[in-house]
């Protein structure tokens, strides 16, 4: 019989140095953003927000998520992931990694996915199905309505 690797356990999340690297990396690009360094001119002005670097467990590729400020430009990525070898350069004389990982970018969709939820929370029926359980509780009138029984199941 095959033993995993993980001891047996479901997959885990990164690790203590990834997400320490991740972090450092996310530092360091926001520093060079803040700069503004670039020859391309899609990115002379640049205004964008560094929200997370995920590292892959080797260490040798890392995603940085993105959002420019003042709304979403899909273009500003397509900039970045053609500046990506310029940037891996910067970033591998500020830090003292082995080797530099590839970076790739990508649109941070969380801000949009939190809207959404947002939105989602704050709609009326919602909002009225929630002030109702936090309000009243579970009754007995609605234990009846749904089939069951308080005294069965104890």
């Amino acid at each position: 019989m095959s033993k995993r690797r993980d001891g047996g356990h479901a997959a885990k999340g990164p690790s203590q140095r990834q997400l320490r690297v991740g972090e450092e990396i996310r530092h360091t690009l926001a520093d060079i953003f803040r700069r503004g360094e670039f020859r391309d001119p899609e990115l002379m002005d640049l205004n964008v927000t560094v929200s997370e670097v995920r590292i892959s467990p080797d260490l040798k590729n890392a995603t940085a998520f993105v959002m420019p400020l003042g709304g979403s430009k899909p273009e500003l990525v397509a900039a970045l992931n053609r500046a990506s070898a310029y940037l891996r350069t910067h970033v591998a004389h500020e830090m003292r990694l082995p080797y530099a990982p590839r970076l790739s970018f990508q649109l941070d969709t969380s801000f949009d996915y939190a809207e959404k939820i947002d939105r989602i929370l704050h709609d009326p029926h919602v909002a009225r199905d929630m002030t109702g359980i936090i309000n009243t509780g579970n009754t007995d009138a609605e234990d009846e309505e749904e089939g069951g029984d308080k005294n069965h199941g104890a």
